[in-house]
């Protein structure tokens, strides 16, 4: 089997990948191995079991945080400092964090009057931080490989901003590190698709009254040719007659006639996602099912039912020995499938759905390229994963994370393994440019907003 060629464009990171047959590209995420703060009018008062850390200026209170990072075999690419905003924490200010010299000193040892120095480079100035909010610092000019890292933070305010801190539990810091490279043999660039080439087009969490993205990724919609998915949440809040004729209609509707859908949760708040069905008819897929294929120029294409207490997942289901028998059958050498329910996700509001595991392992199975899904209002982009949770830049599935079509979006939480580009403020819509050998993916923002993500790989 072929390798697999990789070309990758983001707005945030300019990055080739080379050939480097001997790497491979990993996510670390660590927890802290001490943080603390410390407040100037109780001097010789520690905190360092406490459940919080913050930075204020009345009283004057510095926070620290350190990481013990090991076992890494490759070069760091990226490192982030991931820290939570408190339910109550949220601040105007939430602080100016730098870096430190000092690694020795003791979470529960240390007080105002003990303190190190805060004294290494400046990594962030936060402004505006939100309750329940997680901040992402940019660390990789500091965490460069294996050992100790210290980061100090201050304010000048004396509005306090508020974070979890390690003895929170599932909120505390994160430091996510990615070290490698996916194997790519010859670096290529991506051309402008020919005339000939098939386009599917699309996200999901569409259209919801009153909130306004779905407006403007249809406008997107209307300067882009092909067939369009509608991957799930098309219509807000419960996917009836009513949803789809005042939410979804007037905006995603004017497409109607080129678009094939999924269901997604909010579809089955009305029985039996009938409000669905019947606004789509036969492009949706038979009532009961809603799941089905069809072919675009050398692409075999596969939309399935995610809600998976409603139309069975499991391995020897009806879905998934459909699955199985219509891929077998399949005379394209490329595939790409689309669902609501993501197998893998960072996001905060709903984490990976291991109940689509048998049908991803059966896309797998028969050598899919790419998944779509949705459900978390947000982008991302996974490297090629198998159906359990390993990178596999030889046989695996990139998958994306589609759920910026309109709807109110999401923060991240834990960043996934694999997890390569995120963003979670700018609705969009991914376009996917079926050549006969390959694809090319794209992130198309709405109108004034200026995050894309690009790439070109090749077919297995």
């Amino acid at each position: 089997m072929a390798a697999t060629a990789v070309t990758v464009t983001t707005a945030a990171v300019a990055a080739l990948l080379t050939t480097a047959p001997t790497a491979t590209a990993a996510t670390t995420t660590l927890n802290p191995v001490a943080d603390t703060y410390v407040q100037d009018t109780t001097p010789s008062t520690n905190y360092g079991t406490s459940s919080q850390f913050t930075v204020d200026n009345s009283p004057v209170r510095h926070s620290f945080l350190k990481f013990t990072v090991s076992g890494l075999t490759e070069a760091v690419s990226s490192a982030t400092l991931r820290i939570r905003v408190t339910s109550s924490g949220n601040s105007s200010n939430g602080g100016t964090w730098k870096s430190m010299t000092d690694t020795t000193w003791s979470e529960t040892g240390v007080t105002w009057n003990n303190k190190p120095i805060i004294d290494g480079a400046t990594v962030a100035s936060l402004g505006s931080v939100a309750n329940d909010q997680w901040v992402e610092i940019d660390v990789t000019s500091v965490v460069t490989g294996n050992g100790t890292f210290s980061f100090g933070g201050t304010s000048t305010s004396t509005n306090g901003a508020y974070y979890d801190s390690r003895e929170s539990g599932a909120d505390a810091p994160q430091l996510v590190i990615n070290t490698g490279t996916a194997p790519s043999p010859t670096p290529t660039t991506s051309s402008p698709p020919s005339s000939g080439d098939p386009v599917l087009v699309g996200a999901g969490d569409i259209a919801n009254c009153g909130v306004g993205g779905d407006e403007k990724t249809a406008n997107l919609l209307d300067g882009i040719t092909g067939t369009v998915m509608a991957v799930g949440d098309n219509a807000y809040p419960d996917g009836t007659a009513s949803d789809f004729t005042n939410c979804y209609n007037p905006s995603w509707g004017r497409h109607k006639a080129r678009t094939r859908p999924v269901t997604g949760n909010h579809e089955y708040h009305t029985s039996g996602a009938s409000g669905h069905f019947n606004y789509f008819g036969a492009s949706a897929g038979a009532p009961g099912k809603g799941y089905y294929s069809f072919d675009l120029g050398n692409w075999h294409v596969v939309a399935l039912n995610s809600n998976c207490s409603q139309v069975s997942c499991a391995a020897g289901s009806a879905q998934e020995q459909w699955l199985r028998s219509d891929l077998a059958a399949s005379t394209k050498p490329c595939t790409v499938a689309y669902w609501h329910h993501p197998r893998y996700t960072s996001g905060s509001s709903h984490g990976p759905n291991t109940s689509v595991t048998p049908l991803y392992q059966a896309l797998y199975d028969n050598n899919a390229e790419v998944i779509v899904t949705g459900h978390n209002h947000q982008y991302e982009r996974f490297a090629p994963m198998n159906a359990t949770g390993g990178l596999d830049n030889t046989r695996g599935i990139r998958q994306f994370v589609a759920g910026m079509g309109g709807a109110g979006m999401y923060g991240f939480g834990t960043i996934q393994t694999g997890s390569q580009v995120r963003n979670n403020n700018t609705w969009g819509v991914l376009k996917l440019t079926l050549h006969a050998g390959s694809y090319d993916w794209q992130f198309v923002p709405e109108a004034g907003k200026t995050f894309t993500d690009s790439g070109t790989t090749a077919c297995h």
